[in-house]
């Protein structure tokens, strides 16, 4: 199978015909994504744990994926938010990359890695396919800690993935700001998969670098999203926030239904 990708400035819409998608959470933010004949990973952290990341803001990953890279099947696409933070792309996640046909991330991220890395800026699309499968794929806004930030913690995109039937939208690593209301101006998602876990380093006190589970709640208000699929919340050390707030923050009548947990390394259809 192989995949093939095109510059579009439209969407593929939605038709009678459904593609069927299933989601397999690995940990962390590292989704195994099928939708149709195609093939999908989102940031690839895939290194056995525990395991420790120096740097100037130390990270600590304090369990393994679910599944390990050799039990990963080819990769058409991988859709990497950030290259920068081993919590979403590790050295194993490295390897799988280079294996990958193509791989969509910010064009900092692309300029770095070389090879099927095609950098997307805000807003732009690319046209993906593989066997008899079709979907667009859409750069979104995204900002990794608080305003003025930015120069520390680097660049990060979020995506939107149209295909027949349906939308899928992955928030990358992002605290809730004012650009993300653009999206549901823009789109109608059906699910959302948002990085939470609200990370907190020691050394920069109160200030997050991800939602918390009542971030995520209130933009899956704003999006409307039908479904919403958390992820970014465990195996790390800065990722603090207890997984039952996420059970609290969706029990809100308005939000009823929506929250859907999946078991890791367990294939479930969307």
């Amino acid at each position: 199978m192989s995949a093939t990708t095109v510059t579009t400035t439209g969407t593929t819409g939605t038709t009678s015909t459904t593609v069927p998608v299933t989601a397999t959470h690995l940990g962390t933010a590292t989704v195994l994504l099928r939708i149709g004949d195609l093939t999908v990973l989102t940031d690839p952290a895939l290194d056995p744990g525990p395991a420790d990341y120096p740097a100037a803001r130390p990270l600590r990953r304090t369990a393994g994926p679910a599944l390990t890279a050799d039990r990963l099947p080819p990769i058409d696409l991988v859709l990497l938010s950030h290259d920068q933070h081993a919590d979403n792309l590790d050295p194993t996640g490295r390897t799988v990359l280079a294996r990958a046909t193509t791989v969509l991330t910010t064009p900092e991220a692309a300029e770095r890695l070389g090879g099927a890395a095609e950098g997307l800026a805000t807003w732009e699309s690319r046209r993906i396919t593989a066997g008899t499968t079709a979907v667009t794929v859409t750069a979104t806004p995204a900002r990794h800690g608080p305003a003025g930030t930015e120069e520390v913690t680097g660049p990060v995109t979020g995506f939107v993935v149209e295909y027949e039937g349906g939308t899928l939208y992955l928030s990358g690593d992002t605290v809730r700001h004012d650009a993300l209301a653009a999206i549901a101006e823009r789109f109608t998602v059906d699910t959302a998969f948002l990085h939470l876990g609200d990370a907190h380093f020691p050394s920069t006190g109160d200030r997050a670098f991800s939602m918390s589970a009542r971030e995520g709640a209130e933009l899956a208000r704003t999006l409307g999203a039908r479904t919403v699929v958390p992820v970014h919340y465990e195996s790390w050390e800065h990722l603090g926030e207890d997984p039952a707030r996420i059970a609290e923050a969706f029990a809100a009548p308005d939000l009823a239904g929506r929250l859907r947990r999946l078991v890791p390394g367990v294939p479930e259809q969307l």
